[in-house]
């Protein structure tokens, strides 16, 4: 098996896509630095399943992803597949060629493939097991795998040994086996506190189970008492019921007579209010006429006012335009005498420039023989410089030799001052050094000191963790005790719902009705499903609905007749319907009993429901009072001669005509709590989870302390183990600081002798600076007299320069008089242009006043006829206001007398409404009294039906001839209600439950024996995989370490390598310690080793496990790079001899690794950026530069 093929696409710095094929041998991988080489071997890693962003050198997983460059956009994806040659099927799957890929999107979204299939990761991790192919095998080694071998802890170095040893899958097996085992002791737990509680339950549940059964009997014995009564009773008051119905016709009959006389006098008052708002409408039109009127007036008033203020305006304009022609005739004459004084002005200055042109011609004239003579002594100073120069020549020449004579001496001074300076340094570098030697034996000390406080803080960090797991023990208890509340909530709840689906309470007819409400439109349910209201008025409300609470609200009448021969059809019962059509609203006119002793208010304020009910809820509970208590109850009856009806809160009744209901409820009746149950079984189901989540919150926070811990006791170990290093290299420190003050001594006598040879050098030099300074001062003379002769030409020189400035200062003065006679001849010209322009403008405006005065005649003209029209139509209008005044009186004098005949229909309206009052009233008693008597029916029916199931019809087939009365009957049912109350609480369900308990609790026994055996073979198992890891992993162990020491000694040119298990309570968790040896060096640890040493004994190490147990493949990362040439050279040769059974790909930038490789590959960044596939040349050069 061999790698075949990288493909990348997206991956880092790879935008574009890019295939490696490779071949059996060596494959390099090169570049320069930055170019994208080590992304490679990430890629790599990365199919393979590498999870840390931070091993990919990234900050999160995203950041695999191609992230653009200034050229180029992000990419969406990442994708990499490395395809391996399987045709000798040491994978374990039935395919010539593998291919495993890895597809990661922005979005987060990620995907593994093999062969294109998709697959988990686990399945990726498990075809490769002890193959040494994986993200955590010794197929792919980089320099961070390199320091974990070289820096890492001992039992860090335990995946690359258990990886080639061979036992990695079998921990794997031991870890799910452990996974399983723990599953198991959990069950174990919960199946025994299971037990517990059942063997609680099993015997009294067997007690409860005989006491059911002599319930029953009783029951039995009860029932056929219960339906003879039923029976007798219910003839009873349907008689009853009928003489009552014949009466409430009756009443109903007068009732509407006086609603038809109430209704007339109703409609007479409608239509005079009718009449009364006509004339009201007529008699506002006819006085908002009348104002219109007089606001139209006042505006003719007002418009003649403004006109006559204008013509005023206009005889005012036309006097100041006369006085403004008069002012532009005096403004011409004088704009003309301006300009007669101005051309004056302009003569006088053009005479003066001229004068001025003539001045500058002869400036001119003297300033160029000025510059003539400049010209010709500028020649003369030339020729005397180039002399001045040939001397310079000389002279530099003989300096140039004196310097250098001078920067000998100088070298010479130097050299030996720095010897002085080296004879001073090395002293101090001495007391230096034994400071060092100093400071570093204070350093042993103090870090000997950080060990034991470490140590410590250890003790302190194990004990803190101690009490973290006990709080983590507490809050496990407390959250599975909540679990268990939870779950007992929640079938109460599960209950209490069923129960109301079911209409748990209500009679056969109703829970019949209720069943059709899919099937039959129109249902909305039962009056109780309608209303609500707080736990403290729930008696009161039900005490006031009585019977009703169980009646069904529909939309129509046309849905109770159906549902009425439903109930007949099928002999279930009676039900009594409240069609929403049919309701009205029912309500007390005159509220103020509301505020006597004791009143809560009237029923229906103290209910909600959904607007649509409104009036349903007004019917049935807008006349009720709902009052404290009995006493207040009774005080407000007498005060208002029992015309209302009234319960209390606690459930008594007081109806119109004095009767009292009053006693005590059974709480099954108590149909408005269940929904309020409900609701508080969800709030204390929502309690629950809210304190469990708390408390599982808790239990989180101490893990998560407990991680902490855990992570600052590692941490403290580390830091533990750092400072036994630190003190490893201080006493290395201090034996080199005493070696290297034993050579600075050595090396002061060694400069004392080259001190005393500079001395005489010294001499020599100086007087060879002696003679150069005599023939530098004979040539200077000679100079001196040169330089003279220049200065005299450079004084008369600037004497002629300085009569030329003069010149050109009278040459700048004139030009600036030119300029201000210039600049004055502009401005007069400037002044003659506006002057003239002015005197047009007074000619054009005085033509134009003359056409302003005529229009303000022709204006005044136009208003003073506007003026008369008006006049005209301000007397039309007094005229037509006079008339509207006199309509306006006649209407009020009719709607006076209308007025009279409304307030008498008014009076008859009310002796109608409280004849209408009156009967409604005894409608209402005697209603009262009916549904009472339905009531009771009711009643007994639900009891039937809630006790037995029976309906009066069933009831009927039941009947048998006790031979007694209503009252023995009676009697007899009372006896035996006392003896089963007797009995006391009776769970009905006991023998059911009981047969059930006692066979579950057998099931949880034979579940506790199952479990038990299964931990005992996961026991087992976990035991021989120990016993199998550790054998095999003692012989690899063993083998390893002997092949470390061969290829050690061959990589070294001699010396030894070896492999030490550190002492431990299991073997298969112990360190491992490396310990190196290099030829001519003692035997020490590696982190006492030289980089180059470090590197060479991990890559020896790395070859010791691929020669006993080859991968496939492996992938070598720059693990080179901190050898020197001759240690590559060898690290080449050897990778040459593994050839045979494992193909290499090695990432590399060192010369002696490329030329040890079969074939090349070159990356580099043509693009900034982006990493791309080139020549091999071209990355050499590359390189080169």
């Amino acid at each position: 098996m061999y790698l075949k093929r990288i493909e990348i696409q997206g991956f880092k710095s790879f935008a574009n896509k890019i295939v490696f094929d490779f071949h059996n041998g060596i494959t390099g991988i090169v570049g320069p630095n930055g170019s994208g080489k080590s992304n490679v071997s990430d890629a790599v890693r990365w199919v393979l399943g590498e999870q840390s962003a931070k091993q990919l050198r990234g900050g999160n997983m995203q950041d695999v992803i191609f992230a653009g460059t200034e050229l180029r956009k992000p990419l969406g994806f990442a994708y990499v597949a490395i395809t391996l040659d399987n045709s000798d099927h040491k994978l374990d799957i039935d395919f010539n060629e593998v291919t495993v890929s890895r597809r990661l999107f922005r979005s987060g979204e990620s995907e593994y493939l093999i062969n294109g299939s998709a697959c988990r990761l686990k399945d990726i991790s498990e075809l490769f097991f002890d193959t040494g192919i994986g993200k955590d095998g010794y197929s792919i080694i980089g320099q961070g795998q390199v320091d974990k071998i070289l820096n890492g802890r001992p039992e860090d170095r335990r995946e690359l040994f258990d990886e080639a040893a061979g036992i990695t899958k079998f921990k794997r097996r031991k870890g799910l086996a452990l996974k399983r085992l723990e599953s198991e002791r959990e069950s174990l737990i919960r199946v025994n506190d299971i037990l517990v509680e059942l063997e609680k339950q099993v015997g009294p549940l067997e007690k409860q189970a005989k006491i059911a059964k002599e319930f029953l009997n009783l029951r039995e014995e009860l029932k056929i008492f219960d339906v003879n009564s039923y029976i007798m009773e219910y003839e009873g008051i349907s008689q009853n019921l009928n003489e009552y119905k014949k009466r409430e016709k009756l009443l109903f009959d007068d009732l509407e007579d006086a609603k038809k006389l109430l209704e007339n006098s109703k409609k007479d008052y409608e239509d005079i209010s009718a009449e009364l708002k006509r004339l009201d409408e007529e008699l506002d039109g006819v006085k908002n006429l009348r104002g219109n009127k007089g606001i139209e007036l006042q505006e003719i008033t007002s418009h003649i006012e403004i006109l006559k203020e204008r013509i005023n305006s206009e005889n005012r304009n036309n006097e100041n335009l006369l006085s403004r022609g008069e002012d532009i005739d005096s403004d011409i004459e004088k704009k003309q005498k301006d300009l007669k004084s101005l051309n004056e002005e302009k003569e006088s200055l053009q005479s003066l420039l001229k004068k001025a042109d003539e001045k500058e011609t002869a400036i001119l004239a003297e300033l160029e023989s000025v510059d003539k003579k400049i010209e010709n002594l500028l020649k003369r100073l030339d020729n005397l410089r180039l002399s001045s120069e040939e001397f310079n020549s000389k002279n530099a020449d003989l300096r140039a030799k004196r310097e250098r004579y001078k920067g000998v001496l100088e070298q010479v001074r130097l050299r030996k001052s720095q010897m002085t300076q080296r004879l001073l340094e090395s002293k101090t570098g001495q007391n230096t050094i034994e400071l060092k030697i100093d400071e570093e034996n204070k350093n042993l000390i103090h870090v000997k000191e950080s060990l034991s406080k470490i140590d410590f803080a250890g003790k302190e960090l194990e004990s803190n963790n101690e009490r973290v797991q006990n709080e983590i023990i507490r809050f496990s208890k407390v959250v599975s005790e909540l679990q268990m509340k939870y779950q007992s909530e929640s079938a109460k709840l599960t209950s209490l719902k069923d129960l109301a689906e079911k209409y748990d309470g209500y009679g056969i007819a109703i829970k019949k009705v209720m069943e059709t409400r899919d099937r039959i439109g129109g249902i909305h349910g039962v009056v109780a499903d309608i209303v609500r209201t707080s736990k403290k008025y729930e008696t009161a409300i039900e005490t006031a609905l009585g019977g009703r609470i169980q009646n069904v609200v529909i939309d129509s009448e046309n849905t109770a007749k159906v549902l009425i021969d439903y109930l007949k059809k099928n002999r279930f019962g009676r039900a009594t319907f409240l069609p929403l059509s049919a309701m009205k609203n029912s309500t007390f006119s005159n509220t103020d009993f509301l505020k006597e002793k004791g009143v809560v208010g009237t029923a229906s304020e103290l209910v909600e429901y959904d607007n649509v009910y409104k009036n349903l809820v007004g019917s049935l509970l807008g006349r009720i009072v709902v009052i404290d208590n009995i006493d207040n109850a009774v005080a407000f009856e007498k005060k208002f001669r029992y015309e209302y009806r009234v319960v209390t809160l606690d459930g008594d009744s007081l109806s119109p005509g004095g009767s009292i209901s009053g006693g005590a409820f059974k709480n099954t009746t108590n149909l408005l709590s269940k929904k309020r149950e409900i609701e508080e079984a969800q709030t204390s189901i929502s309690a629950i989870l809210k304190n469990y989540n708390e408390a599982n919150d808790k239990l989180e926070e101490f893990k998560s302390k407990r991680n902490d811990i855990e992570a600052e006791i590692e941490d403290n170990r580390k830091l533990s183990q750092d400072l036994i290093i630190e003190k490893n290299n201080i006493s290395n420190r201090i034996a080199g600081l005493v070696e290297k003050l034993n050579e600075l001594k050595n090396s002061s006598a060694s400069v004392q002798t080259d001190f005393e040879n500079i001395d005489k050098e010294l001499a020599e030099i100086e007087n060879e600076t002696k003679r150069l300074d005599t023939n530098l001062l004979d040539a200077g003379e000679d100079f001196d007299k040169i330089g003279k002769d220049m200065e005299d030409l450079e004084r008369f020189i600037k004497e002629q320069r300085n009569s030329r400035e003069v010149i050109v200062e009278k040459l700048n003065a004139l030009k600036l008089e030119k300029a201000n006679t210039s600049q004055r001849l502009e401005f007069v010209d400037e002044n003659l242009n506006r002057t003239g322009a002015e005197m047009k403008a007074l000619f054009n405006e005085k033509s134009g006043l003359k056409i302003r005065a005529e229009d303000i005649v022709k204006n005044i003209n136009e208003k003073n006829q506007i003026i008369e029209k008006e006049y005209i139509s301000k007397q039309k209008l007094a005229k037509e206001i006079d008339e509207l005044r006199q309509r306006e009186e006649k209407l009020a004098s009719v709607k006076e007398t209308r007025s009279k005949s409304q307030s008498k229909i008014f009076e008859n309206r009310d002796v109608y409404s409280e004849r209408v009052s009156l009967l409604d009233r005894d409608i209402y008693r005697l209603k009262g009294q009916i549904e009472k008597l339905e009531e009771r029916i009711s009643e007994r029916t639900n009891y039937m039906w809630n006790e037995y199931e029976l309906t009066y019809n069933s009831s009927l087939e039941l009947r048998t001839d006790v031979g007694m009365s209503l009252n023995d009957i009676r009697a007899n049912i009372a006896a035996l209600k006392s003896k089963i109350k007797a009995l006391g609480s009776v769970n009905i369900n006991a023998v059911s439950d009981y047969n059930e308990i006692s066979g579950r609790y057998e099931l949880m026994k034979k579940q506790h024996a199952d479990i038990l055996e299964a931990e005992a073979n996961l026991i087992k198992i976990i035991d021989e995989l120990d016993i199998a890891m550790k054998k095999q992993f003692a012989v690899k162990f063993d083998e390893i370490a002997k092949e470390f020491n061969e290829v050690f000694k061959e990589l070294f040119g001699g010396g030894s390598g070896k492999l030490i298990l550190e002492e431990s309570g299991d073997m298969l968790e112990a360190g491992i310690t490396v310990i190196s040896q290099p030829p001519g060096k003692k035997l020490q640890n590696m982190m006492q080793l030289s980089g180059g040493e470090k590197a060479l004994t991990a890559i020896a190490l790395l070859f010791a496990i691929q020669n006993l147990k080859p991968s496939p493949f492996a992938l070598l990362d720059e693990i080179e790079a901190a050898l020197d040439d001759s240690n590559v050279d060898r690290f080449a040769k050897y990778l040459h001899k593994l050839t045979d059974r494992t193909q290499f790909i090695v990432i590399t930038h060192r010369r002696g690794t490329m030329v040890s490789a079969d074939r090349l590959y070159g990356i580099t960044m043509q693009e900034k950026g982006v990493s791309a596939l080139v020549s091999v040349n071209l990355i050499e050069n590359e390189l080169d530069n």
